[in-house]
């Protein structure tokens, strides 16, 4: 789907808030109502409006500390790559995950409560995952920038 500057404005709108109604969003972007309800459908049906979702902010909910470990895992064969994957996805901790190149096989940010959360992230779940082989981490001292999607 080619985007045009319309298309580009809503998309920029509705990245900034997900919750917008269709009347709020059709006057920013200078649209009537019925026209930019049919772009958004477009733009659903077309994927590259691939969903809404609310920000939770992870210290209010006691999980103030953010790490972002490097994973090497004991193979590489297809059947691991899988069960490695599915087992990381179902971790609650796990914020985002990347099957990555280089020396490591996966780059993995979680959120935890402080170093004993974090201890008990790896005895309890990540070194119990199928696969794993070892891990590198870093702890993030502050975000400087969150974004949830590219900027159109």
């Amino acid at each position: 789907m080619k985007l045009d500057s319309t298309d580009q404005r809503i998309l920029r709108e509705l990245r900034n808030d997900g919750r917008l109604s269709n009347a709020k969003l059709a006057e920013r972007v200078g649209l009537s109502a019925t026209p930019c309800w049919n772009r958004v459908r477009a733009l659903e049906e077309a994927g590259v409006i691939e969903g809404y979702a609310a920000l939770l902010n992870q210290k209010a909910l006691g999980l103030p500390d953010t790490v972002i470990i490097e994973v090497k895992l004991a193979k590489h064969d297809e059947r691991t790559l899988e069960r490695f994957g599915e087992a990381l996805a179902d971790l609650p901790e796990v914020v985002e995950a990347f099957l990555v190149s280089g020396e490591y096989d996966y780059l993995i940010k979680v959120a935890v409560a402080g170093t004993e959360g974090y201890e008990s992230f790896l005895r309890r779940k990540l070194y119990r995952l199928p696969g794993f082989q070892d891990s590198r981490s870093i702890f993030a001292l502050r975000c400087l920038k969150r974004s949830v999607s590219v900027e159109p």
